[in-house]
């Protein structure tokens, strides 16, 4: 049910409310990745290995627990009545998923959930849990789990790749990690845990996890449908251990830089290392892209970390003649490349990491008239493209994004807007391999925004999570930019500290302020506008305005205005009793802000004459200029009436701006008098 609002030449993709594209895939259940082990697959002797954590947890409220976090995380612990879950998971997807809670997406279910009950006039992201919600309290999610006997290496690391938001985390009755430095949700953890696993026997894992509040960097939905009862709190990306030898191996990242003519490419590799041994260690890094090998002996302390770059002007075999170039879909083919990487320690392979990348390289600059212009691998890059959300439960289906990355490419567009929506690797490794072009940034309209109000610890998540974010993403060509502000651009404060973030990360792609026209004293005009409309203007207009939301420019939101879904997508989740006439349970999934309801008009008319009445043509006009509202749906109209006879019609409209009284009724044809009624609208009709 997608809406399509906080656009730009960008549509919404999202698959959940908001009645605005007909092609979008419809409240189904969401299918997870299953795979419980994944072995790096590199030499016989490589120590390496990944073990994803999905199955046979359990989640309980910490109000309806008695148990501390040393008794949940021992094993044997008895979780009776708590409920059965997968991770990665929001607290409320698991109470769906387990039958607690009817499914959302139906009907107006998602209103009758626990804690549904906040306030409607202002978005919930900003506003405390309500008094009465089970959500208020932190939820327990618990494991049990054996490391296969491949597993048992000289060092184990714990991951989280997205916690929501806060958590005390506990393992094997032990507290390894503190809500108060385990905080963020666009935040990447890692924790050593080598001495704290016990070898061949269950092990115990217990998250204690805490709903944002209103001064959390967290996500909000805006206006694009209802923010879930649990703001989404939760182990919502993988849970995973990695097992290794005393050297490991982190963010391999490669950086392509074209050469004048694009003909050749100069490629440099970067890996950090960490010695966790408490010796010194000789370790030996190896590269190889194609057949392309490089290596470099690094020394480490005890303890210490470090960076290895490989530059081609130390190794020359790095640079490339006609490197296969990757390119958006519509411009030539996606090709991909891919780099091998290990660390050998001690004469056996510590740690390996496998990545893939593209070659190529995008700038951006201002046009003379001063507007935002990408270029890629030395060409204009023309950007059509749309806003994306994720499920609103979070939840993740390989075939449903799949579907919608092919859907962008069948209404030839070529990019997709995450406006503060981090999907997980796998989106990103879709858009690579289909050459669709994605734009990330921070998210408007909750604490992201609320600079003055920012703590020392604010500043802090809010640079981390950009740090984690670009080292996570800076490998895909698909990601050409990324927007540090939303509908407005950060202080000069922060935007200096965001853009040092940029570069300690080696970020390879441009940055632009905000997807406002705002400027900025660091980096001066953002060269993008978002103007809107965000209703249907006719054709005439795009060429005619030069002001706001016309054909120049870049333009970060727009909207075609409301579509309504077909009748097989409809049954989906508007009940068979409310699909005709549009009620409440329509405007219900409609969306928030301006866009809350489909406006309806009933219209009843009679031809109380003795002649046949010909083309009788109702209109929805405002009363200022007397101009039609467009688009509107007639369930019929020019019909004729025959004498004595009457009818009772409706028609729909997207009422958000029109209706506060500002709206007329008309009527003309042959064999009527002309004439038109003020409109007056009840409960959103």
């Amino acid at each position: 049910m997608p809406n399509i609002q906080r656009c730009a030449p960008f549509f919404d993709l999202s698959h959940f409310f908001l009645l605005k594209l007909r092609f979008q895939l419809l409240a189904s259940a969401a299918l997870f990745l299953t795979v419980h082990c994944l072995w790096a697959s590199t030499p016989a002797d490589d120590q390496s290995t990944k073990i994803l954590l999905t199955e046979n947890w359990r989640i309980q409220s910490s109000c309806a627990v008695k148990a501390d976090g040393r008794e949940i995380s021992t094993v044997g612990f008895r979780a009776d009545g708590w409920h059965k879950s997968r991770v990665p998971t929001t607290v409320v997807a698991a109470l769906v998923a387990d039958g607690t809670y009817p499914d959302p997406y139906f009907g107006m279910n998602l209103k009758s959930f626990p804690g549904m009950d906040y306030s409607s006039k202002s978005f919930f992201a900003n506003q405390t849990m309500p008094a009465d919600s089970p959500f208020r309290c932190a939820w327990w999610f618990r494991t049990e789990f054996s490391l296969p006997a491949q597993a048992n290496q000289p060092t184990a690391w714990l991951h989280f790749d997205g916690i929501n938001y806060r958590a005390n985390l506990w393992l094997n009755g032990e507290k390894i990690g503190d809500a108060q430095d385990i905080a963020g949700m666009m935040r990447v953890f890692e924790f050593e845990i080598s001495k704290r696993l016990a070898a061949g026997k269950p092990n115990a894992l217990a998250v204690e996890v805490f709903a944002p509040d209103k001064t959390d960097l967290a996500m909000t939905w805006v206006d694009w449908n209802p923010t879930p009862p649990d703001k989404d709190m939760g182990l919502w990306k993988d849970v995973y251990l990695t097992t290794g030898g005393a050297v490991r191996l982190r963010h391999p990242f490669v950086e392509s830089k074209l050469e004048p003519g694009y003909m050749a490419a100069s490629l440099t590799i970067t890996a950090d290392l960490h010695n966790a041994a408490a010796h010194p260690n000789t370790s030996i890094v190896h590269a190889e892209i194609e057949g392309i090998q490089v290596s470099e002996k690094v020394e480490l302390a005890a303890s210490e970390s470090t960076t290895v770059v490989f530059a081609p002007d130390r190794y020359p075999q790095l640079r490339i003649a006609h490197p296969r170039l990757w390119w958006p879909y519509q411009m030539g083919k996606p090709e991909m490349y891919t780099a091998q990487l290990q660390v050998e320690a001690g004469g056996q392979v510590s740690d390996s990491a496998s990545v893939q990348f593209g070659i190529r390289e995008v700038t951006s600059q201002l046009t003379e008239k001063g507007n935002r212009l990408f270029k890629i691998n030395g060409r204009n890059l023309l950007i059509r493209g749309a806003a994306w959300a994720p499920d609103m439960l979070l939840r993740w289906s390989p075939e449903r994004a799949t579907a919608a990355m092919d859907y962008v490419r069948g209404m030839n567009l070529n990019a997709i807007r995450l406006e503060g929506r981090m999907e997980r690797d796998e989106f990103f490794d879709l858009a690579d391999r289909h050459g669709v072009l994605i734009m990330p940034g921070w998210t408007c309209c909750d604490f992201w925004e609320k600079w003055k109000k920012w703590k020392p610890e604010t500043t802090k998540i809010a640079a981390a999570s950009l740090s984690d974010q670009a080292v996570r993403l800076r490998n895909h060509p698909s990601v050409f930019v990324w927007l540090y502000g939303s509908d407005h651009p950060p202080p000069a404060k922060i935007e200096t500290l965001y853009l040092q973030v940029l570069k300690d990360a080696r970020w390879p792609n441009p940055t632009v302020s905000s997807a406002s026209a705002k400027r900025t004293k660091p980096t001066g005009a953002s060269g993008v506008k978002m103007s809107g409309p965000y209703d249907y203007e006719p054709p005439n207009y795009w060429l005619t305005d030069n002001k706001a939301g016309g054909a120049f420019g870049f333009n970060t939101e727009t909207s075609p205005g409301p579509v309504i879904p077909t009748l097989p997508s409809l049954k989906r989740f508007i009940p068979a009793d409310h699909l005709w006439p549009v009620d409440v349970y329509w405007n219900y999934h409609a969306g928030l802000e301006r866009f809350t309801t489909i406006g309806v008009v009933h219209a009843f008319v009679e031809n109380p004459s003795s002649s046949l009445a010909f083309m009788v043509h109702l209109r929805v006009a405002r009363t200022s200029d007397a101009e039609d509202v467009v688009p509107i749906f007639w369930d019929d109209n020019y019909f004729p009436l025959l004498p004595g006879e009457k009818r009772q019609l409706s028609a729909r409209f997207e009422s958000a701006k029109d209706n506060g009284g500002n709206l007329m009724l008309a009527v003309d044809g042959w064999n009527v008098v002309a004439a038109s009624n003020p409109l007056t609208f009840k409960g959103g009709h």
